[in-house]
């Protein structure tokens, strides 16, 4: 039986604070009725930027790609050329279908991308660029016909790094927008900005809390909460890999979690002991240490099956699995926003390089949800075609009984009228009712 070696002293809620709510709800209220104006009042009121236009021109963005160094310009080229090919990879296994389920009835679905996309990139706390690799990138893959991006500024200034990375990607206009006003403008428009259809990617609370409130009015990638990351590993691994692998992920914020499940009460103790090391030299150790204090957990297993049990409870946003055998987790876990199989991996790759989407679900909700990817973009939207007189006969037939088994007579009529028009012997095909 699991046993807690460490208990989390604070548990994640899945209610968003009441206060929380009520102030997004009102700034909300502020650009559906101030537009253009109530948007540039919140830019001053919470970023300390004013301006005319927060759409930066083509100059700005050029400035912003100029700024950059080769070596960056070539880390940046080489992190999207593999979230932009294993996008490509996953738009290639998504397939259109027609087929012919019975004579003369054929039945299809063709997969639609989204025309308009608002891609949403954090960079208050961090200047989070690979948020754009992950948002607007894949979208392009997906065929979506125009995407823009908000990112807040950085300092007081346009977030260049953030701004390069967003045009590399494809951004088709791109705004030094933050926080609630941002996600607003997106998804309710203005009278400069035309709304899109669908917002995506990460940020704080209240950009988490806007993209609630206005889903219906817009597609949503998904729910996010806190960044969270679970490490499941056995002796094959010391503690001082998994302690940078935890706190690695706890320096996102004070509420992200971090939990180890492992069979080695050695190495539990271990991870412990190296964590206290790392949090006394970690520059973010402040963050990270209240991270780990209030929402970090230690739980020891007896069995590696236990120990998948006890993860898929967890259902993290971040696996990484360091055991000896890896894939074990791979067929057995079903709860988990990625997987990260080996030491040779870890969660930092997947957030900034190495090609999968960081866009993941959080607060449990990996029980019924993947993360962010090309899928997310395209509407599979289904047709049909009936191409005999006696398909559509034989199909009026039944569905106009199984009309009147539910009581839609007009319904049925739809169904009758084709039996009538089209049905060679009407009492063969058995209609349920003619109206004259």
């Amino acid at each position: 039986m699991s046993k807690h070696l460490k208990t989390a002293r604070m548990s994640q809620g899945s209610q968003t604070p009441a206060a929380v709510t009520d102030a997004v709800e009102k700034l909300l209220a502020e650009v559906a009725k101030g537009g253009d104006k109530a948007v540039r009042e919140l830019s001053i009121r919470f970023d300390g930027l004013d301006r005319e236009s927060y759409r930066l021109s083509p100059e700005e963005i050029a400035e912003c790609v100029n700024s950059l160094t080769a070596q960056e310009r070539a880390d940046l080229d080489f992190a999207q050329d593999q979230v932009r090919n294993f996008a490509q990879a996953q738009r290639e296994t998504i397939l259109d279908l027609e087929i012919e389920t019975l004579p003369g009835v054929v039945l299809g679905h063709k997969n639609v991308p989204i025309e308009n996309v608002g891609c949403y990139v954090p960079g208050g706390k961090y200047p989070l660029l690979a948020s754009a690799h992950m948002t607007v990138l894949t979208a392009k893959v997906a065929g979506c016909r125009r995407i823009i991006t908000c990112a807040p500024p950085f300092k007081g200034e346009i977030a260049q790094k953030i701004v390069a990375a967003q045009h590399l990607a494809g951004a088709d206009e791109i705004y030094c927008l933050g926080g609630v006003q941002a996600i607003a403008a997106m998804a309710m428009g203005t009278e400069t900005i035309t709304p899109v259809d669908m917002l995506a990617g990460p940020g704080n609370a209240y950009v988490a809390e806007a993209k609630r409130l206005l889903f219906g009015r817009v597609g949503i990638d998904l729910f996010a909460g806190p960044t969270e990351t679970l490490v499941i590993a056995d002796e094959t691994v010391d503690g001082e890999l998994v302690a940078t692998d935890l706190l690695g992920q706890a320096e996102h914020g004070p509420n992200s979690p971090a939990v180890l499940i492992t069979n080695s009460e050695k190495l539990a103790r271990d991870t412990l002991a190296e964590i206290d090391r790392l949090l006394a030299i970690l520059p973010t150790a402040e963050i990270a240490r209240k991270a780990w204090e209030d929402y970090g957990e230690i739980i020891l297993c007896d069995s590696i099956e236990e120990m998948v049990t006890e993860a898929d409870k967890v259902a993290s946003e971040h696996v990484q699995v360091m055991t000896a055998d890896p894939d074990y987790f791979l067929k057995h876990m079903t709860n988990y926003g990625a997987l990260f199989l080996g030491a040779r991996t870890n969660v930092a790759f997947g957030d900034k390089v190495i090609g999968t989407n960081h866009t993941l679900p959080t607060l449990k909700a990996a029980r019924y949800t993947g993360g962010l990817w090309v899928g997310k973009f395209l509407k599979t939207c289904t047709y049909q075609r009936i191409l005999t007189d006696e398909a559509s006969a034989r199909i009026g037939a039944i569905g106009s009984r199984l009309c009147h088994m539910e009581g839609f007579i007009g319904h049925a009529e739809q169904a009758n009228i084709r039996v009538r028009r089209y049905g060679r012997r009407n009492v063969e095909y058995g209609a349920a009712v003619t109206v004259e």
